[in-house]
């Protein structure tokens, strides 16, 4: 065999081949530069809207207006390129935390790294359920069975064999049965074992196809598809608007480039650009988010659901517990262990009974109990036979000096069942494993075969009971405090487990679960009919000895009974599960390829507080995005509005293309980071979950909208033309107007922005402040500053009129925030019984 050692290279000779080889990762394409952002913004309709008008002023109109609405679109371009930059530098983190990890001994220590650090050379770990990080040759562990559907097409798995001393390190092409090479990307469908890196990066048989599987999925959400769509027919209207005004001015009033000039101010009015990179900037802000409380979200449309969530289905081991695994209690034969012959029995059974390069662990614990006890397997497996739903146990073949035996660890019951025990003895072990149970421990049975010149089928062996092995795996210190915050937020929690009921109802009675319905078993959900499973779980919170097909059909009873189902899964086989969930959730640091590859979410933790936290922060995204929306379709309300309703009343224009550029250069970064960077509400996570059907941005929230929108307007159009009935020249009535709507705007901001109960001085509103000092000076130089004005056919107001507007404005702006909190004030910061160990916010 190769490496004989297995112990792997230095960390000094492993940097050097790096530098020398590069990283092992697939080509991707680069992320879009700043010509490329700026060419697609440059395509949208409001773009071509304002060259539109920057045209006319250029070649018939004011060539310092002209000039001044070029300068203003490249600012509008530019904090557009920079939003997009933002949101581009938020994926990236997002990839390099869904970058692979791979197990691999450096100096001869296991540790776990980033995939891309492997190079020529390194010893790795391989397992069931993952893909091989790199191609490898296999030199050590059990024949593996490989899925290389990915790069071959062919469906069958293929079975891996060991390398020999003199196998070529010359990778051939995929394919072809009793081989050692590995190929990256491939599923390891069944065994684990040790590999030797043979090629990594581009020149690997994946590179070469320049596939990659771990990017984060950046299709556009069914939120963003439904309102591109809507922006992009809200822009026909918006042109079609623009040409009717443009022939009704132009027929009127006999000035076609007035009417041009108004025709454009009120497409820009109609038009809601903001929408989508609004909808872009939250969800991706909202996972890099989610990932800083390790919650890494794989498909941006879970971002959208994550804060509806009803029911959480978790797994005990690692989630809950602490997965740190210690064998507490060992029971040779029936009787506690006191003659040390039948102990090392039962331990050198379960060590053969256990992978020899052990990842589960369960496994590690047995490694781990025999090193202390002095012991070793002494001998080489043979082969193995995993876990199936009809025997919850694992099987291997191993081959010593005196001959070939068996050795099975497993479900107690499953043990019993193999060593065909009597029913006196099988209760009498019954009650020991109860008594285990009953104390949160872990319990599985051991047995094994006598030695044989050559080991008879499987299915013909004769199994002596060695012993009971209890497991402990102590409770996650924050679980208690994150199960009461989910139970106050209306989430219902379940633990899905394959332990034994007593010990599943054990700890669930440590975390706080409702366990007054008893436990449900994998056997019983089977046995139930799919028509009947709903209404029979509805109550139940422990569901144990659970199969991955038991869990398939525990999600699909919640959903089926109107919940939100979000499950969490790290094995080969909990795949479907995770799929069918609307929210699956794999475990980034136990689980395998197949589950994260399946899951909406990876947890990168494998903690319950994270998933919590997630929930809480969902809620958070989910309630400032639809606030952001719906100042987003307030503020376009007056300025469509006063576009059109001076030329329907025969007034002069009030607004023109460079006042509404200004107030883009208001709107934009106060959606992006006024809205964006607020916290829960107080009470927050002591409500129930939204429902799933109810939309982010519907029906209500328009007319909510529409109707703070509509104030402003009349506030707005008011100021116009009182100030026009009162005598005031023409400018100065369009400056105090135009003051009105910037300072009603920036107070409409703050008002749906901020929570209730929020300090308008909080660090989260530093945005907000910066946006409105920089809307307040350009407010005053457009007022006050003779070039800037004449530029905005503006003049100055004096002081009374426009202590009087603005007073007006703050009221027009701020309504609908104050009869909100006179309503439904704030709780207190919060109650005693909701502080929690985790940050929800």
């Amino acid at each position: 065999m190769r490496n004989l050692d297995f112990r792997g290279l230095s960390s000094s000779e492993a940097a050097r081949r790096l530098a020398q080889y590069g990283p092992n990762e697939q080509p991707r394409a680069p992320p879009p530069g700043v010509f490329a952002i700026a060419l697609r913004t440059l395509k949208e309709p409001m773009f071509f809207l304002l060259a539109s008008a920057a045209l006319l002023y250029l070649f018939v109109g004011d060539l310092g207006e002209g000039l001044f609405m070029v300068a203003g679109a490249g600012a509008s371009i530019t904090l557009v390129i920079l939003q997009e930059l933002r949101t581009e530098r938020a994926l990236e983190a997002l990839n390099r935390l869904a970058e692979p990890t791979a197990i691999c001994r450096r100096d001869g220590v296991e540790r776990r790294i980033p995939a891309r650090d492997l190079v020529p050379g390194d010893i790795i770990l391989v397992g069931e359920g993952e893909r091989a990080p790199a191609d490898a040759l296999l030199i050590g562990g059990d024949a593996l069975t490989v899925d290389e559907s990915l790069l071959t097409g062919e469906s069958a798995t293929v079975t891996k064999t060991l390398a020999g001393e003199r196998t070529s390190a010359e990778l051939p092409d995929p394919g072809g049965e009793q081989t050692p090479f590995l190929f990256a990307g491939t599923m390891i469908a069944r065994g684990s074992g040790l590999a030797e890196v043979v090629r990594t990066g581009a020149r690997t048989a994946m590179g070469r196809l320049g596939a990659s599987l771990a990017a984060i999925e950046s299709e556009p959400s069914p939120l963003q598809q439904r309102t591109g769509r809507l922006v992009a027919t809200l822009g026909v209207f918006a042109l079609l608007f623009c040409v009717l005004v443009f022939l009704a001015y132009w027929r009127v009033h006999g000035d076609w480039f007035e009417g041009a000039i108004a025709g454009i101010t009120l497409a820009i009015g109609l038009l809601p650009e903001e929408f989508p990179m609004v909808l872009a900037i939250f969800l991706a802000l909202g996972a890099y988010r989610l990932a800083r409380r390790n919650v890494l979200v794989r498909r941006s449309s879970v971002t959208e659901t994550l804060g509806a969530t009803s029911i959480l289905c978790v797994d005990k081991t690692g989630t809950l517990t602490q997965n740190l695994m210690r064998v507490a209690f060992a029971v040779a034969d029936r009787d506690e262990a006191v003659d040390s012959e039948r102990r090392r029995l039962l331990i050198r059974a379960a060590l053969r009974a256990s992978s020899a390069n052990p990842v589960d662990p369960m496994d590690r614990a047995v490694h781990a109990f025999a090193a202390d006890a002095g012991m070793t397997p002494e001998g080489e497996p043979v082969r193995s036979f995993p876990i199936r739903p009809d025997l919850l146990a694992f099987i291997q073949c191993w081959r010593d000096q005196s001959g070939e035996s068996y050795a099975a660890k497993g479900a107690p019951e499953a043990i019993f069942k193999l060593t065909r025990l009597s029913y006196e003895a099988r209760a009498r072990l019954e009650i020991q494993v109860g008594d285990f149970a009953h104390r949160g421990l872990r319990v599985l049975g051991v047995a094994t075969t006598a030695p044989l010149p050559h080991a008879p089928p499987l299915e013909t062996a004769s199994f002596d009971f060695a012993g009971l092995l209890a497991f402990e795996d102590p409770l996650r210190e924050d679980v208690p405090a994150a199960v009461a915050a989910a139970r106050r937020a209306g989430i219902a929690v379940a633990m899905v487990t394959g332990d034994y009921p007593a010990t599943a109802l054990a700890i669930a009675r440590q975390a706080g679960l409702d366990v007054e319905a008893g436990a449900f078993t994998g056997a019983e959900i089977a046995a139930t009919p799919g028509e009947l499973l709903p209404e029979k779980i509805r109550d139940l919170r422990v569901f144990a000895r659970v199969t991955p097909t038991s869990k398939l059909a525990l999600v699909e009873a919640f959903k089926a009974d109107g919940q939100i189902v979000a499950m969490t899964g790290d094995g080969v086989n909990d795949g479907p599960a995770l799929a069918a969930a609307h929210i699956g959730i794999a475990m980034g640091q136990r689980g395998s390829d197949v589950a994260r590859e399946a899951a909406h979410i990876v947890l990168l933790d494998d903690s319950f507080a994270s998933i919590v936290a997630g929930v809480a922060l969902g809620r958070r995204i989910f309630a400032n995005l639809r606030r952001a929306l719906t100042y987003v379709t307030a503020i376009h309300i007056p300025i469509a509005g006063l576009a059109l309703t001076p030329i329907l009343m025969g007034l002069p224009p009030l607004l023109l293309p460079p006042h509404v550029v200004l107030m883009e250069l208001i709107i934009d970064p106060t959606c992006a980071l006024v809205f964006e960077s607020q916290p829960n509400e107080a009470d927050a996570m002591l409500k129930p979950p939204h429902r799933r059907d109810e939309p982010l941005f519907g029906l209500r929230d328009l007319w909510l909208g529409f109707a703070q929108g509509f104030v402003v307007f009349l506030a707005v159009m008011s100021v116009y033309v009182i100030d026009n009935g009162l005598g005031a020249p023409e400018p100065q009535a369009r400056g105090l107007a135009f003051a009105t709507l910037v300072v009603s705007n920036l107070v409409l901001a703050l008002s749906d922005a901020l929570p209730r109960g929020a300090s308008l001085f909080a660090r989260e509103n530093l945005a907000f402040w910066l946006v409105a000092f920089a809307a307040s000076a350009m407010v005053a130089a457009s007022l006050y500053l003779p070039i800037i004005s004449e530029l905005l056919r503006f003049e100055p107001p004096t002081w009374p009129k426009l202590a009087v507007a603005l007073t007006l404005a703050a009221i027009a702006g701020s309504w609908y925030g104050v009869w909100r909190r006179l309503l439904d004030p704030a709780p207190h910061a919060q109650r005693e019984d909701a502080v929690l160990t985790v940050d929800l916010r």
